[in-house]
């Protein structure tokens, strides 16, 4: 059975073919020009969706999306980093799009589930993956089962308090650690002071070439996340946590 795997972040949207065994076999990918708002992402998805698909019986199409979301009802509740989405019934709209199954999660649910099943986790009972890129995500498995919660907002550690004295982000607490941490934290504090424009990739550039104040930048984002990765082990006790960077 032929299925479509689709990645939707702050920065880029992914699309993938994946055989029986979960194997990749085709990809694509643009930027998710998420200003652009709800429409015009859902509008080039279902076109990367119809471009995969030829030459395969694709079965069903998963989604894996920013959080907050209700995956029980396939809706997009109100990410920090997709602006202006809010209660967005995206597995709906892209069900009646293909006439396809269609099943929508947390983008490090998703994540967290396949390496506990197929990953470098799937000899552990209990695993915890943590996703760092425009946001913050978590997820957790148990037993080979994803612990979801009574809304399906388990693990959302991107909204945990690490300091609690520091600045806040739209959609999120005051010190959250996505506020601190993520790769929007680091391009924000590299704007503040250094004036450049080029995000966390910027940064991350600059310290290489030795910039002090951009050793700082991510020291500061290390050591909060440091702190949120001390709370996970405290609370779940995981057999293994796994971290992803991505854009």
């Amino acid at each position: 059975m032929w299925t479509i795997g689709i990645d939707l972040g702050g920065t880029n949207l992914r699309v993938g073919v994946l055989d029986e065994a979960g194997q990749l076999v085709k990809e694509m990918s643009c930027p998710t020009n998420a200003e652009k708002g709800p429409d015009y992402v859902i509008r080039q998805m279902i076109r990367l969706i119809e471009e995969a698909k030829k030459g395969f019986d694709i079965q069903a199409i998963g989604i894996g999306s920013p959080g907050p979301l209700n995956p029980f009802e396939g809706v997009i509740l109100e990410p920090p980093n997709l602006p202006g989405w809010r209660n967005i019934p995206l597995a709906q709209k892209i069900r009646e799009a293909t006439k396809l199954k269609v099943v929508l999660d947390n983008d490090a649910n998703a994540a967290a589930l396949a390496e506990a099943t197929v990953g470098a986790g799937k000899k552990a009972e209990s695993v915890f993956y943590i996703t760092v890129s425009t946001g913050i995500g978590g997820g957790y498995v148990l037993n080979k089962k994803l612990v979801q919660g009574a809304q399906g907002n388990c693990a959302e550690i991107g909204n945990m308090i690490v300091d609690p004295n520091a600045e806040g982000a739209p959609g999120l607490n005051k010190g959250a650690l996505e506020a601190l941490a993520s790769g929007t934290a680091i391009g924000k504090e590299g704007s503040r002071l250094l004036g450049i424009k080029g995000g966390a990739a910027e940064v991350f550039q600059l310290a290489e070439e030795g910039n002090e104040t951009a050793k700082q930048i991510i020291d500061r984002a290390v050591h909060y996340l440091a702190i949120g990765i001390a709370n996970i082990v405290h609370t779940v006790n995981p057999n293994h946590h796994f971290r992803r960077r991505g854009a």
